[in-house]
């Protein structure tokens, strides 16, 4: 099943969801602002993605610079500091089995469906 890690609040988030909509295909939306992402969770999207986890942050978000910016960090640490803080996960993420992509532009959905 196709799922979408999604944020309600942000404008892109909104229209990946609206794009699998408008596909027809059955999808599970996962809100991961609201349920607690675990640390295997975000390594499995990481694998998914096939990127670094510092790839998958949102470094201009005010956790990020406060908390995390400037200091030499591990891929352990940076996908804790995620955990801690899921708003600084990219969003959104669609994912297909063992394929995912960060839905930016939204077009790309198309390449793991």
């Amino acid at each position: 099943m196709i799922e979408i890690y999604h944020n309600p609040r942000c404008s892109k988030s909104r229209a990946g969801l609206k794009y699998l909509e408008d596909k027809s295909v059955e999808f599970k939306v996962v809100k991961y602002l609201d349920e607690n992402i675990s640390f295997e969770e975000v390594r499995n999207l990481i694998d998914k993605l096939q990127l670094r986890p510092i790839e998958l942050v949102r470094t201009k978000e005010k956790e990020w610079i406060e908390n995390y910016r400037g200091k030499n960090l591990s891929d352990d640490e940076i996908i804790s500091a995620m955990v801690s803080f899921p708003k600084l996960i990219e969003r959104p993420i669609v994912v297909n089995g063992n394929k995912a992509v960060i839905a930016r532009p939204t077009e790309i959905i198309e390449t793991i469906l």
